[in-house]
């Protein structure tokens, strides 16, 4: 099951313009889960002359159960914004609770 946690779809239906690998062909079990890939994806949307680019920053998540992408962050940015979210998920345990959300909601679709 391939899921796409997003109000609207239609942003991520084309090549991110940058992508971060937390975790690649890893073997990470969460429960019932077993997650081989992590990735962060930066699309940018629009530009604005004062405020810069608009960042939407996804989480992707690859598990044997399926796949999910979700918003991470998302808005006016600045420069490096990928980059910085990395660095935040991969120094403040912040990984952990990116793989618990990611595996309540494929649960969730799961079950509806």
């Amino acid at each position: 099951m391939d899921i796409i946690d997003l109000y609207d779809p239609s942003r991520v239906d084309k090549n991110p313009d940058e992508v971060k690998f937390l975790l690649q062909n890893g073997n990470f079990i969460q429960d019932e889960f077993e997650i081989s890939d992590i990735e962060l994806r930066l699309y940018l949307e629009k530009k604005d002359e004062k405020l810069g680019n608009y960042s939407l920053i996804t989480s992707f998540v690859k598990t044997n159960k399926g796949t999910i992408e979700m918003i991470y962050d998302e808005g006016f940015l600045g420069e490096d914004a990928l980059s910085r979210a990395f660095t935040f998920l991969t120094t403040n345990l912040g990984l952990s609770g990116l793989v618990l959300r990611s595996v309540i909601s494929i649960r969730q679709k799961i079950s509806d």
